[in-house]
């Protein structure tokens, strides 16, 4: 079984997500491509002891990439938009 920090990666953060925190207090995380939404509701409650309400995730296809005539593909990898209970917040966003 992974612990909490194996499932949520990283926060996001971008112009749009700092848009959704602030309209309507949801918070974009990078997450494990394997967990499901249970895993990440227990994830954040037990990392940042606020309540969840809502998740949505979706999975997103890495790019291509191209170094002269070395081509690659960038990892794919899991987003999971969450929406807290009124009034939770998590600080670690607050200081973006």
């Amino acid at each position: 079984m992974k612990s909490s920090y194996d499932i949520i990666k990283r926060p996001l953060i971008t112009e749009k997500s700092t848009d959704l925190k602030a309209k309507e207090n949801k918070y974009t995380f990078c997450v494990d491509i394997h967990a499901n939404k249970v895993e990440i509701v227990r994830a954040l409650e037990e990392i940042f002891r606020v309540k969840v309400v809502k998740v949505n995730t979706m999975k997103l296809r890495g790019k291509k990439r191209r170094v002269g005539v070395h081509q690659g593909k960038t990892p794919d990898w899991k987003k999971a938009i969450v929406t807290l209970k009124e009034g939770d917040s998590i600080e670690s966003f607050e200081g973006a």
